[in-house]
C-alpha cells in the first residue's frame, strides 16, 4: 500500500520570522471536500512545537472556526508560558487573513512504553488485522466517487467487523468505531501523527441508524500519554450522548505493547438531514 503525499511532509511547516509559520494544507485529506480535522491541527501542533522549542504536544484543544480546503495557511503563533517541564503556546492558522482553526496546547517531553500507575480500561478486543474491514481508498480512484472519501488513501484504517456495516446500510446501532490504525508505507508514528489518529475514524454516527453525512468539529481536545512503539494502533471511540443537535466522541488509542498512547474527546454537529 502506498500514498502519494506521507504525513510527515503534508505537516510540515517553515518559519517565517518568530511567531509566524508557513503551512500548506495538502489535497486528499479531506471527506468530501472539507479537510481532516486531526490533519489540520498536527500542522498547527508542528508549528506550535517548534515555537516552544518542546517536542510533544501533551494536551491540545482546537476549535474550528469555518471549514478548511488545500492551499497555503500562515500560522500566527504566541508563547504564552515556558516552564521548566512545559511550554504553553496558542496558534491559529489563516487563509487569505481568514482565521480557520484557532487552538491552545502545552508542550513537554513525551516518553515511549510509560508504565500506568492505576489503569482501569484495556484496548478495545480487535480480529486480527486481516480480517477487519479495510477502508482505504486508492490514489488513483476518480474524485467523484464518494466513498471512501479521499482521506482514507492517507491512512490505513481496518474497522471492527461489527462496526463496518454502515458501509452495507447495515449500522450496527451502537455509536461506536473500533478500529486498527496505521500511516500507509510503514510511516512511523510519533506524537503529530497521534493527532491524526485521534480523529481518523468514521463518525460513530454512522453506526446510529443516523444518516451517513458529513459530522462537523466544533472542538477537538487530544492528550498526548505516550510515544507508541512500532506496530499498529487500536482505537476505541464511542459517543454516549446525542442531543440538540451536538454529539461528544470520547477516543482511547493504544498501541501494540498495550501502552495508552493518546485519549481524546470531540464535540461534533449532527447533519442537518438528522436534526
Amino acid at each position: 500500500m502506498t500514498t502519494d503525499s506521507a504525513f510527515t511532509k503534508a505537516s510540515s511547516v517553515s518559519q517565517r520570522s518568530p511567531g509566524l509559520w508557513d503551512g500548506s494544507i495538502a489535497p486528499g485529506w479531506d471527506i468530501l471536500g472539507n479537510t481532516n480535522g486531526g490533519y489540520v491541527l498536527a500542522l498547527l501542533g508542528n508549528a506550535m512545537r517548534n515555537e516552544t522549542g518542546r517536542q510533544d504536544p501533551l494536551s491540545i484543544t482546537a476549535h474550528f472556526l469555518a471549514p478548511t480546503r488545500p492551499g497555503l495557511v500562515e500560522i500566527r503563533t504566541e508563547v504564552l508560558k515556558q516552564g521548566r517541564t512545559a511550554s504553553t503556546v496558542a496558534a491559529t492558522a489563516f487563509a487569505e487573513d481568514k482565521p480557520l482553526v484557532s487552538a491552545l496546547g502545552s508542550f513537554g517531553e513525551v516518553v515511549q512504553g510509560a508504565q500506568s500507575l492505576v489503569s482501569l480500561a484495556g484496548p478495545p478486543d480487535l480480529p486480527p488485522v486481516e480480517e477487519c474491514f479495510s477502508l482505504f481508498r486508492a490514489p488513483e480512484t476518480p474524485d467523484s466517487v464518494p466513498f471512501p472519501p479521499a482521506f482514507m488513501g492517507k491512512v490505513d484504517l481496518r474497522l471492527h467487523p461489527q462496526d463496518a456495516g454502515f458501509a452495507e446500510g447495515k449500522p450496527s446501532g451502537q455509536p461506536q468505531m473500533r478500529s486498527w490504525f496505521q500511516l500507509p508505507g510503514s510511516e512511523s508514528i510519533d506524537s503529530l501523527a497521534l493527532l491524526l489518529a485521534a480523529d481518523a475514524l468514521p463518525p460513530t454516527t454512522f453506526n446510529s441508524g443516523l444518516p451517513v453525512a458529513w459530522t462537523p468539529t466544533l472542538e477537538l481536545t487530544v492528550h498526548v500519554r505516550a510515544i507508541p512503539v512500532p506496530g499498529w494502533l487500536r482505537i476505541d471511540a464511542q459517543t454516549r450522548f446525542i442531543s440538540d443537535g451536538r454529539l461528544e466522541v470520547d477516543a482511547l488509542i493504544w498501541d501494540e505493547a498495550d501502552h495508552l498512547v493518546a485519549q481524546s474527546r470531540q464535540l461534533q454537529l449532527l447533519p442537518l438531514e438528522a436534526q
